[in-house]
């Protein structure tokens, strides 16, 4: 073997080694799926198909008419071309909030509608998701669920390019849909509310306020969710009740009363674990 061979032939070896010590590139996403995760391996991420959505529909979806009306709406008109806005869903804990998001993929996915689920410590990969659907035919919702943030956080400034845009124009097919419990996905301080007192204070602290409030402005379409009063729990417990093949008689509405007062909430939430609760013990003691 003469020495160029020998060397081309180490060289190769060489590349062998190096290939099995590099991760392998993200495998191309399922796009018969209608929903995704976006899943982080190491410093890679890749969309990973949702096999079994969860399956809301959104006449389950009690007493938020006006918000479900809203978001339904926003939402064909993203479908149909039309402009529509980011929503941020606000308010009250197990007041259908995410349910609502989850319905609408159960409602228009027929229509082309789609879900990516993406967790909040992956949002600085916004825009290599954006990037991947870009050309995509399908409409897709960002869907961030219990969105907070923490000062020093930097998922939020990515989060900011995706909702008013860069240098780069806004993909058509993309809308960020974010739920939370917080008005402010930001944190606010009592420190930013106290005149600047020291030679370590900032300057201009109200810039630091406008700066930490204005996340949840950039949302186009802002909707708050205020918790059941027991009428509107009990007519919820009846509804799951009735899906599970039970009736609401006295004894069930005695037995959801006790339900929501141990739990220390009226919600959509607590209502249908009241009646899976229930119903499964019915079916237990008659078996």
């Amino acid at each position: 073997m003469n020495p160029i061979e020998h060397l081309l032939q180490r060289a190769e070896h060489l590349i062998t080694r190096l290939e099995t010590l590099l991760p392998a590139p993200p495998a191309e996403p399922n796009w018969q799926a209608t929903a995704w995760r976006w899943i982080k391996q190491g410093n890679q991420g890749q969309l990973q198909a949702v096999e079994h959505p969860h399956t809301v529909l959104l006449d389950d979806i009690r007493f938020i008419d006006r918000q479900k009306n809203e978001v339904v709406r926003n939402t064909r008109q993203f479908l149909q071309g039309l402009p529509a806005n980011h929503v941020l869903l606000t308010g009250a804990r197990g007041t259908g909030k995410s349910s609502l998001v989850k319905a609408l993929l159960n409602g228009y996915a027929a229509e082309g509608l789609r879900l990516i689920e993406v967790d909040k410590q992956d949002l600085t990969d916004l825009p290599q998701i954006a990037q991947l659907i870009r050309n995509r035919p399908e409409k897709f919702i960002i869907f961030c669920d219990d969105l907070t943030f923490e000062a020093n956080d930097v998922g939020y400034k990515a989060l900011k390019v995706i909702l008013d845009g860069s240098i780069e124009n806004a993909s058509p097919n993309l809308l960020v849909y974010a739920t939370s419990n917080r008005k402010n996905l930001m944190p606010e301080y009592m420190a930013d509310n106290q005149p600047v007192m020291d030679k370590g204070g900032e300057i201009r602290p109200s810039d630091t306020i406008d700066e930490k409030t204005s996340l949840s402005e950039r949302f186009g379409l802002w909707l708050s969710f205020y918790s059941f009063d027991q009428d509107e729990y009990l007519t919820i417990a009846a509804h799951w009740l009735q899906t599970f093949g039970v009736a609401m008689d006295d004894v069930a509405r005695h037995a959801a009363l006790q339900f929501y007062h141990t739990r220390g909430a009226r919600s959509g939430r607590v209502a249908y674990q009241f009646a899976k609760d229930y119903a499964g013990k019915l079916q237990l003691k008659s078996e």
